[in-house]
C-alpha cells in the first residue's frame, strides 16, 4: 500500500499514528506543501492507494482501514467518536491551530476555542472510568482524536488542570510509541514552518480572526462563537453566480403559493404527508428547559419548517397522564389523580402556548379513545399469540391492602447502601432496582413494612417479535433519518436479545385490562402511553386511521430525548407489528442528548434551573428562549444552559448581528428612500452576494431535511453576517450624499439588503415565530412570500412600501443576568455534572430488565418521563 502525505499537519499525524499502531505495511511518500494549495480536496489530503488500485482520501477512513485490516471490529461507540471528531472537534481544532500558527494567538486562547469539546471528552472519560475512549485499549477513535488535538496542545500541561481524566488520556496517548513516532516525524520545526506557510495560503476559518477589530458600526465576531460557526468560504463558480442572479430576477411571482391545509389536516394524495409527534410529557410536574428542547420545541421547529416547504403536516402531542407517578403526585398534593391531571394539563398547555409551540392538537391520554384503541391493540396481540402470562413477586402493603408500585416503596439500595432509594432506581448511584431487592423496604403511603407476595401479570413476548422488528428496522434505517444515538441505543437492545416485558400493573389509575382474571389491573404506562399518539389524533379527527394506518402515504417523525428511544424504536413498534393492522411506524426517530443546567441538573425540589412557568416570569421574550435553546440544542452531545452565555448570544448574535442587520436594512429604506424600496442595478459584487446567500440557503435546507436543527440556525446567522459586512463595505449612508452613481449604488445596496431581511424573516419563522412576524409587519412582506424554496428571490421589488421599522431585540445587562442566575441557582453547590459518553446509551437490556420468570416487573422509566 502506498501512503501519500502532501502536508505535515493533523491529517498526516493521525494517519501515520494509525499506520504504526495497526502495523500497516505502507510505502510512505511526502508531497510538497507549496504545490498543494486551496481549495482543499483530495490533492491536499492524505491518499492511500490500496493493493487493488482503489484510493482512499479521507484521513479518518484511512485510519479505520488500518485498524480493520489488523482485525479490530468496528463498534458503534467508536463510530460515534469518529463522527463527533469530524463534526464537532475538527472545526474547533482547525480554528485553534490557525489562530496559534498564523495569527500568533496564545495557548490559553487556543484552549478557549477547544473548551467545549475538551470538556465533553473529560465528562465521557470520567463517566466510563476507562483509560481510553472506547474501553481499556486504544482504538482507532483514540488515535484520530489525539491526532486532531496534538498539533494544538502538544504538551500535557496545555490541558486544563480541571480536566484530569483528559490529561491522563492525552499523556498516555502522547507517550505511546506510535503517537510519539508520528509526532516526531510530522511536527519537527521545519515541518511546522511548512505547515504555517501552507495555512497562510489557505482561506482562514471564518471567525478565526475574532476580536482583531472591525470597522466602526460593524460588530466584530465573538471570540466565544462555537466551532459550528467556523468554516472556510469556498470559491463561487460562475454558474452559481449566474443561477442566483437569474433566480433573483424572477421575483416573487416564481414562488409557489403557500399550502393552506383543510381542517382537520388529513393526508393528501400526491403530497408529502408529514406526521410529527413529540414524546408525551408526563403530567405530574412542570417541564424544565431540557424537557422543552428535547421534545416539543425541537418538533415544533421542524413542523414549522415542513409547513413552509408546503408539506402537508400534522403535529400532535399531549400529556401522558396514567401511571404511578400521577398517583404519587395526587397523594402528595391531597388531590385525586383526575384533579392532578387536569391541573398539570393546563399548566403544560399554558407553557407551550407561551413558547409558541404550534401543535395542530394538544391532547391527553386519559380519554375514552385511549381506552378503545389500547384495548383493541391488546386484543389483537392476544389473538395472535404475542402475550404471555406469568407470576411475579411484588411488595404488598397489608395496611393499605394493595400491591405497591415502585414509586410507593423506599428503602436501602442493595448496591451502594443509600438509605432513601426508590423502588425503581437509586438516586445516589443511579442503578436500576427491583423493588423486592430493596433492603428494609417501607411503604411511602403509611410507612408500614411491605411483604413479598406473588401476583399474576401479562407480558409482551418480545423474543417472538424480534425478527420482524429487525427486518422493519433495517428498512427504516435505510430510508429514514435516525439520529446516531437512536441507532446505537436500539442496536444495544437487539444485540443482547429481547426478553418478555410485563405490560400490566396493580394500580387503579390507568387503562383497564379487558381480560378475565386481570380486570383489577391496568396497562403499564410504557405500553399504554405511546398509544396516546393514536388516541390524541383520534380525538382530533375521527379519520385518525388515515394518518396511523397509512404507511404508504405518511412519513412519521418521532422527537424525544435519548432516554425514550427504546420505547419508540423497540417496544412500541413491536406492539404495532404484533397487532398487524397496517399501522404507520416511525420513519425518522430524532433523539437529543441532555441539556444540563449550569453546573449540574435541573431540580424543581431544590429550586435549581429554569422551568417552563418560571421562564414566563423572567421578562425575557419567549423567542429569545427559543433561540438560545435551539442554538445549544444537544444534537450530538450533552450541552449546558448558562446564564452568561445566554446574555452573550442575545447581545452578540441577536442584537448586534441579526437585529442590527435587519434594522439597518429597513431603516435605510425609510430614512433615505421615503419608505419605498429603491431601484436596484446589480453589480458583480451584488451577484456574488446573491450566490453566497443562496449557498447558505441550500445548506439550511440540507441540514433541516436531516433534522440538524441547531446547525441550520447557524446558516441564518451567517446570512446576516454577510449582510452586515455588505452594508459596512458599501456605506450607503455616505453614498446617498454623493452623485447620481453613488446614490444609485446606495439604492442597490439598500434594496438587496432589505430583500435579504425578507428572506431571513421566512427562514427565522421555525425558530423565532414572533420575531419573524414582527419583521413581516415592519417590512410589509406579502403573506404569499412566506414559503421556502431553494432560491433567493427578490420579494420586495422596486416601489414596495415598508412599514414602521423598530429594533427587534433588547440588550441583556450583566446585573439582570446575575440576578436571574442567583434566583434560579437554588442551594446547589458547584459539582461535577453527570457527563455522558458519546453516544450515551442505556444499560444493556439484561441489566435494565429484570423480567425473567419469577422476578418483579421491569423498572426502566416509562415513556415520556422527565429527566
Amino acid at each position: 500500500m502506498r501512503l501519500r502525505l502532501p502536508v505535515r499537519g493533523p491529517a498526516a499525524l493521525k494517519v501515520l499514528a494509525a499506520a504504526a499502531a495497526a502495523a500497516a505495511p505502507v510505502e510512505l511518500q511526502w508531497g510538497s506543501p507549496a504545490r498543494e494549495r486551496a481549495p482543499p480536496g483530495p490533492g491536499a489530503a492524505p491518499t492511500l492507494e490500496l493493493e487493488s488500485g482503489a484510493l482512499l482520501f479521507s484521513p479518518n477512513a484511512i485510519c479505520q482501514f488500518f485498524f480493520l485490516r489488523r482485525g479490530d471490529a468496528s463498534t458503534d461507540l467508536g463510530t460515534q467518536w469518529l463522527e463527533w471528531e469530524a463534526t464537532e472537534l475538527q472545526p474547533a481544532a482547525t480554528t485553534a491551530l490557525y489562530g496559534r500558527l498564523v495569527l500568533g494567538r496564545t495557548m490559553a486562547e487556543a484552549v478557549g476555542v477547544l473548551r467545549e469539546p475538551l470538556t465533553h471528552m473529560e465528562q465521557s472519560l470520567a463517566r466510563t472510568g476507562t483509560a481510553f475512549l472506547t474501553g481499556e485499549a486504544p482504538s482507532v477513535a483514540d488515535v484520530v482524536v489525539w491526532g486532531t488535538l496534538f498539533p494544538v496542545l502538544q504538551e500535557e500541561s496545555s490541558v486544563p488542570a480541571e480536566l484530569p481524566a483528559l490529561r491522563t488520556w492525552f499523556r498516555t496517548m502522547t507517550l505511546s510509541d506510535p503517537c510519539r513516532a508520528a509526532a516526531d516525524t510530522v511536527l519537527v520545526p521545519t515541518a511546522l514552518s511548512e505547515l504555517t506557510s501552507h495555512l497562510r495560503q489557505q482561506p482562514g476559518p471564518r471567525g478565526a480572526g475574532a476580536g482583531a477589530g472591525a470597522g466602526s458600526g460593524s460588530p466584530a465576531p465573538s471570540p466565544a462563537s462555537p466551532p459550528e460557526d467556523e468554516g472556510s468560504e469556498r470559491v463561487l463558480t460562475e454558474a452559481e453566480i449566474a443561477a442566483a442572479t437569474d433566480a433573483w430576477a424572477r421575483g416573487a411571482a416564481a414562488l409557489p403559493k403557500p399550502w393552506r391545509p383543510q381542517t382537520p389536516v388529513l393526508p393528501v394524495e400526491g403530497m408529502r404527508n408529514i406526521l410529527i409527534t413529540s414524546a408525551l410529557p408526563y403530567v405530574n410536574n412542570v417541564p424544565h428547559l431540557g424537557n422543552i428542547i428535547g421534545c416539543v420545541l425541537s418538533a415544533d421547529t421542524f413542523a414549522r419548517y415542513c409547513r413552509l416547504r408546503n408539506w402537508n403536516t400534522l403535529y400532535v402531542c399531549g400529556t401522558d397522564e396514567y401511571g404511578t407517578a400521577t398517583e404519587t403526585r395526587a397523594v402528595q398534593e391531597g388531590l385525586t389523580p383526575r384533579e392532578v391531571c387536569d391541573k398539570y394539563h393546563r399548566i403544560h398547555g399554558d407553557i407551550y402556548a407561551w413558547f409558541g409551540i404550534s401543535f395542530d392538537y394538544f391532547g391527553r391520554t386519559t380519554t375514552p379513545k385511549q381506552t378503545i384503541i389500547a384495548q383493541d391493540i391488546f386484543r389483537r396481540l392476544l389473538a395472535r399469540g404475542f402475550l404471555l402470562q406469568d407470576t411475579v413477586e411484588q411488595l404488598r402493603c397489608q395496611l393499605c391492602c394493595r400491591f405497591l408500585a415502585d414509586r410507593f416503596v423506599e428503602g436501602t439500595c442493595p448496591m451502594c447502601g443509600y438509605g432513601e432509594a426508590r423502588g425503581d432506581q437509586c438516586d445516589k448511584c443511579g442503578k436500576l432496582i427491583n423493588a423486592v431487592e430493596l433492603k428494609s423496604p417501607q411503604c411511602k403511603l403509611c410507612k408500614g413494612v411491605p411483604t413479598v407476595n406473588p401476583t399474576e401479570h401479562l407480558f409482551l413476548d418480545l423474543p417472538k417479535l424480534q425478527q420482524p422488528l429487525e427486518q422493519w428496522l433495517e428498512l427504516s434505517w435505510a430510508s429514514g433519518h435516525w439520529t446516531p444515538n437512536a441507532r446505537h441505543i436500539t442496536r444495544s437492545w437487539l444485540r443482547e436479545g429481547l426478553r418478555p416485558r410485563c405490560i400490566t400493573r396493580d394500580l387503579q389509575w390507568g387503562t383497564p385490562v379487558p381480560l378475565d382474571g386481570f380486570r383489577d389491573k391496568v396497562f403499564y404506562v410504557w405500553f399504554d402511553a405511546p398509544i396516546g399518539y393514536l388516541s390524541i389524533t383520534a380525538n382530533y379527527t375521527d379519520q385518525w386511521e388515515r394518518w396511523w394506518k397509512n404507511p404508504e402515504q405518511v412519513e412519521l417523525y418521532n422527537f424525544m430525548a435519548k432516554d425514550n428511544v427504546p420505547f419508540h424504536s423497540v417496544i412500541f413498534p413491536c406492539s404495532l407489528l404484533g397487532a398487524d393492522d397496517n399501522y404507520t411506524l416511525v420513519n425518522h426517530l430524532i433523539a437529543t442528548e441532555y441539556l444540563n443546567y449550569e453546573d449540574g441538573k435541573f431540580s424543581k425540589s431544590r429550586g435549581v434551573g429554569v422551568f417552563g412557568d418560571m421562564a414566563m416570569d423572567t421578562g425575557i421574550p419567549a423567542d429569545v428562549w427559543r433561540f438560545y435553546l435551539l442554538y445549544l440544542r444537544p444534537e450530538g452531545q450533552d450541552s449546558s444552559f448558562c446564564w452568561s452565555d445566554l446574555m452573550l448570544k442575545n447581545n452578540a448574535e441577536l442584537l448586534n448581528n441579526l437585529g442590527n442587520f435587519i434594522n439597518r436594512a429597513g431603516m435605510f429604506v425609510c430614512k433615505f428612500f421615503g419608505g419605498t424600496v429603491p431601484s436596484m442595478v446589480l453589480a458583480p459584487e451584488d451577484k456574488r452576494l446573491l450566490a453566497r446567500v443562496t449557498l447558505e440557503l441550500h445548506q439550511y435546507h440540507q441540514l433541516l431535511e436531516r433534522v440538524r436543527i441547531r446547525d441550520a440556525l447557524r446558516c441564518i446567522l451567517s446570512i446576516s453576517r454577510h449582510g452586515n459586512q455588505y452594508i459596512q463595505v458599501n456605506e450607503p449612508w455616505k453614498r446617498i450624499k454623493g452623485g447620481e452613481e453613488d446614490r444609485q449604488r446606495a439604492g442597490t445596496v439598500t434594496g438587496v439588503a432589505v430583500n435579504m431581511a425578507s428572506l431571513l424573516a421566512v427562514m427565522l419563522q421555525p425558530y423565532m415565530p414572533s420575531i419573524s412576524s414582527a419583521i413581516q409587519g415592519q417590512l410589509r412582506i406579502p403573506p404569499d412570500c412566506f414559503v421556502l424554496t431553494h432560491t433567493f428571490t427578490c420579494t420586495l421589488p422596486h416601489g414596495h412600501r415598508v412599514g414602521t421599522v423598530s429594533p427587534l431585540f433588547q440588550k441583556l445587562e450583566p446585573e439582570r443576568i446575575e440576578a436571574l442566575r442567583k434566583r434560579f441557582g437554588g442551594g446547589q453547590a458547584k459539582q461535577t455534572p453527570p457527563a455522558p459518553q458519546p453516544p450515551p446509551a442505556p444499560q444493556p437490556p439484561q441489566q435494565e430488565l429484570a423480567i425473567a420468570t419469577g422476578n418483579s416487573p421491569e423498572v426502566l422509566a416509562p415513556h415520556g418521563k422527565q429527566q
